[in-house]
């Protein structure tokens, strides 16, 4: 399936399916990874933890249900809470022809975000396309959105900022 996610001033995303919008991850301040992702009335609170700020966490009011933190080797793993505990791992791929991956433990790839920015509008955005399998997950949304977060943290920690 094809989805775009589309930026309004750096702050506020929008994740569609064709004219269809499925979520919004808006943050709080540009600098700060602090953020609230919207999905069909439910909020979730994205906030970083510990002095570097090098985990995120993913909340539904108290509960966490998920979590990631950048690894050494710049991979992103994500480990959700939801029904059942399970893992994934969020990648930068590509020098020239820059995209991101989230795949499961083994190794299957389950999205593929393609940055795209428009300097005439001075709008980023994302190409995602997803696998089957994704496409049948209950945390399909959730997964969409925070890999949209994960996207940009990534970037934003290689732009050093």
């Amino acid at each position: 399936m094809e989805y775009l996610a589309t930026s309004e001033k750096f702050t506020s995303f929008k994740l569609a399916k064709g004219d269809k919008v499925i979520g919004e991850l808006n943050y709080k301040n540009w600098f700060k990874f602090n953020a609230e992702i919207d999905i069909l009335n439910s909020k979730y609170q994205v906030e970083p933890k510990g002095f570097w700020g090098t985990t995120v966490e993913v909340k539904d009011g108290k509960k966490m249900i998920l979590k990631f933190t950048m690894n050494w080797d710049g991979n992103i793993l994500l480990q959700t809470y939801l029904d059942h505990e399970k893992s994934y791992t969020f990648k930068h791929a590509g020098f020239f022809k820059e995209s991101f991956i989230l795949t499961d433990p083994k190794g299957t790839e389950l999205l593929i975000m393609k940055p795209n920015f428009k300097w005439n509008s001075l709008n980023y955005g994302y190409q995602i396309t997803t696998s089957e399998i994704l496409e049948t997950f209950d945390e399909k949304n959730i997964l969409l959105l925070i890999s949209l977060h994960c996207a940009n943290y990534y970037m934003s920690m290689m732009m050093g900022m």
